[in-house]
């Protein structure tokens, strides 16, 4: 379904899993630059996010040539260039994970919080996307190293504190999300991702009615809010509110054309008319 979380507790849909394990540090990797999974990458079918990015062979070609300057480059400015432009490239055709990678490269080289940063979304998309537990657990402990280090850098960075919750919340260690992300709505009542994250949250622990308030919330701070709109008409169906969720249903066909999110509404208002 084109609207659900990308991160949730209970892997049974492609998209959701658990995320376990330590975080590392952000100067480990382990990556190899050279292992010939960074080509077979290139040349895989996109992640979900971006279904329709397909490597070019010109891409394909331009990524390995960069590789293979990045490999012989003895200078660490020269080779940290080379890593920057090679993980823009991954990024470009949605392999994630390399682009993590090749950030995590220029973040040795220039350490910081943006440098940090780069690379930790990067491995957060990859660990959103991770088909099995094991590439979870690896990716989500690459995405909390190097969010920690963001943080260190600059704990005010309410972004990077909700995409490391994301991470703990499906870890052995859930709680500890949960507090990340209600100190980000101690400091930013209004943070969109924080209230859309609690709700969705709140869904998925059959808190039905707590989800609609966090929902709320959201849509008072931004009422075209599309995926809160579409999870606050789930959380209204599950409360019995029948006419209210079609509404929020309703609002979601308007104002997102997207097919595959006007099919999930499709479905989720013939399950509620069949109900009535």
């Amino acid at each position: 379904m084109a609207l659900l979380p990308k991160v949730i507790i209970n892997k049974d849909k492609k998209g959701e899993f658990a995320a376990n394990g330590a975080p590392a540090s952000a100067g480990e990797s382990s990556h190899d630059p050279n292992h010939e999974g960074h080509e077979d990458h290139a040349a895989e079918a996109a992640a979900p996010a971006a279904a329709h990015v397909e490597a070019t062979p010109a891409q394909l070609k331009e990524i390995a040539e960069l590789r293979t300057k990045f490999s012989r480059e003895s200078n660490s400015q020269a080779k940290g260039k080379l890593a920057d432009e090679l993980a823009q490239k991954y990024a470009a055709i949605a392999k994630h994970d390399s682009a993590g990678f090749y950030y995590e490269q220029v973040a040795q080289v220039r350490p910081g919080e943006k440098s940090f940063q780069k690379a930790a979304d990067q491995y957060f998309e990859a660990f959103t996307f991770a088909a099995t537990q094991e590439r979870s657990q690896e990716l989500g402990g690459k995405a909390q190293g190097l969010y920690e280090q963001v943080l260190k850098n600059n704990p005010s960075n309410l972004d990077a504190k909700n995409n490391l919750a994301m991470t703990y919340i499906s870890s052995s260690t859930p709680m500890r999300g949960i507090t990340l992300l209600r100190e980000v709505i101690a400091a930013d009542p209004k943070n969109e991702k924080a209230l859309f994250n609690l709700g969705v949250l709140s869904i998925q622990s059959n808190q039905y009615e707590k989800a609609v308030d966090r929902f709320n919330e959201l849509l008072a701070v931004n009422p075209n809010h599309v995926e809160g709109t579409f999870y606050m008409g789930v959380a209204l169906a599950e409360t019995g509110k029948k006419a209210d969720a079609q509404k929020a249903f309703l609002k979601v066909k308007q104002i997102s054309k997207d097919p595959e999110v006007q099919a999930s509404v499709d479905s989720y208002l013939q399950r509620l008319n069949g109900a009535q």
